[in-house]
């Protein structure tokens, strides 16, 4: 069992979204922006700033269908054997769900943080 990268994921209001994205962007820190082919036209949606080949931070603008969170995705080789071992150390652990071609599992950590850890789906 591998771990293969990490993506922590934010959903702020939109103001504190843009502001985050420009501190980590070409306005502050100067990372590395991921072109996420969203309309010009449109308010500040949201950013992704690439670690590495499996690993970003992700910012998104809070909205009706996107509520605010933080949450850390963890992704491994196997998801479904890294549930099986939570599970069986008693953590509480929901799924799988597939989406994205990945495969999910969700559990919520001391204090609230919410965890993802997934694995891409055989093609």
């Amino acid at each position: 069992m591998t771990v293969l990268g990490i993506r922590f994921c934010t959903v702020r209001p939109e103001k504190e979204a843009r502001d985050l994205a420009a501190f980590l962007g070409s306005d502050g820190w100067n990372f590395t922006e991921r072109d996420i082919s969203v309309d010009a036209g449109h308010e500040f949606q949201g950013a992704v700033f690439p670690a590495g080949k499996a690993s970003w931070t992700e910012i998104w603008a809070a909205s009706e269908h996107m509520p605010e969170s933080t949450m850390l995705h963890i992704i491994v080789d196997n998801a479904d054997s890294y549930a099986e071992r939570a599970r069986n150390n008693g953590i509480t652990v929901s799924g799988p769900m597939d989406m994205h071609g990945e495969r999910v599992y969700f559990s919520e950590a001391p204090g609230g943080l919410e965890i993802a850890v997934m694995s891409t789906l055989a093609s």
